[in-house]
């Protein structure tokens, strides 16, 4: 009996010696200099019951190589490890977790499926060629610019207001359903086709510098935009819109093959082989005229489409 109760006097103090892992001596440096340690410098461990309660960990430009150690901190809600060396960050155990900045690192691979209550993701400026979102559902702001992703799928969240995802590889994206996502950012990509007509709050669009050969912006919000931009896609022409003469007085950020459309075909040559009527030719501020040369002018047409064309003489 005594045996037994001396053993049970002993749990309390087994549990609070218990140590995590702390690989990387910076990291551990930081931590015993803050009260988080094991009270032994460089010996890559600190005390588990230090850190399992910290809820704001605060390490950007540390020259830290590696955060192993970083799981126990499983009530962590915000982390700060950006501008460091990291080459790999596992997050997966910090279920708590709703803000992380890991930009400008060398990450190659990121997984934040475990991540259910994570609200801000920044991850730009790193190595990505694999960034797994899915599960997280609650994020509403996600930034991972300058990145070598090839593809980015987003559907269905409900809660995302704001993405970056400019500067990466990308020839797919999917924002289906995606029903408060207000501002996009996509320009520099590969993407070949886009389509916004169920992101009914979007009002800012930059999506140059793609491969786009197909764009739809029927949302039924077009007249709210405040910013839009498809210059330099070379095979894109026709792009579908909630009113052709709206976006035409508009939105001139457009190359000179590109024109509106509420509904267009297939293929831009079949738009361009049709028979149809020209209605009116237009100058910048909507007036009737026969046509002039040296200024950008707008045919409009009876099927809904209008062409932008400077003759230059």
């Amino acid at each position: 009996m005594k045996k037994l109760l001396l053993i049970l006097l002993c749990l309390p103090f087994i549990g609070f010696g218990q140590k995590t892992y702390v690989p990387d001596d910076i990291f551990e440096n930081y931590l015993e200099n803050n009260g988080m340690g094991d009270g032994v410098a460089w010996n890559d461990s600190v005390l588990t019951a230090n850190i399992n309660t910290v809820i704001y960990l605060n390490v950007p430009n540390w020259s830290i190589n590696n955060l192993t150690g970083i799981e126990d901190f499983t009530a962590l809600e915000r982390l700060h490890c950006e501008e460091n060396q990291l080459t790999s960050l596992d997050v997966s155990q910090n279920t708590a977790l709703e803000h992380l900045f890991c930009f400008s690192n060398q990450i190659t691979t990121l997984d934040v499926s475990a991540n259910n209550s994570l609200l801000i993701l920044q991850c730009q400026y790193n190595q990505l060629t694999s960034l797994n979102v899915i599960g997280a559902n609650a994020l509403y702001s996600l930034s991972c610019h300058n990145n070598l992703l090839t593809s980015l799928n987003l559907s269905g969240f409900t809660a995302l207001e704001a993405l970056d995802c400019a500067f990466n590889q990308l020839t797919s994206l999917n924002v289906t359903g995606c029903s408060v996502l207000y501002f996009v950012e996509c320009l520099y990509n590969q993407i070949t086709s886009l389509d916004f007509s169920t992101n009914t709050a979007l009002t800012s669009l930059r999506c140059q510098s793609n491969q786009l050969t197909s764009l739809d912006l029927r949302n039924g919000n077009n007249t709210s935009f405040t910013l839009f931009n498809s210059y330099v896609n070379p095979n894109l022409y026709c792009i579908d819109v909630d009113n052709p003469n709206w976006s035409t007085t508009n939105w001139t950020n457009i190359d000179t093959q590109q024109y509106f459309s509420i509904n267009c075909p297939p293929t831009s040559i079949q738009e361009h082989t049709t028979n149809k009527e020209l209605l009116k030719v237009t100058d910048l501020l909507g007036r009737e005229i026969k046509g002039t040369n040296n200024q950008p002018l707008f045919y409009i047409y009876d099927d809904g489409t209008v062409e932008k064309r400077i003759v230059i003489e």
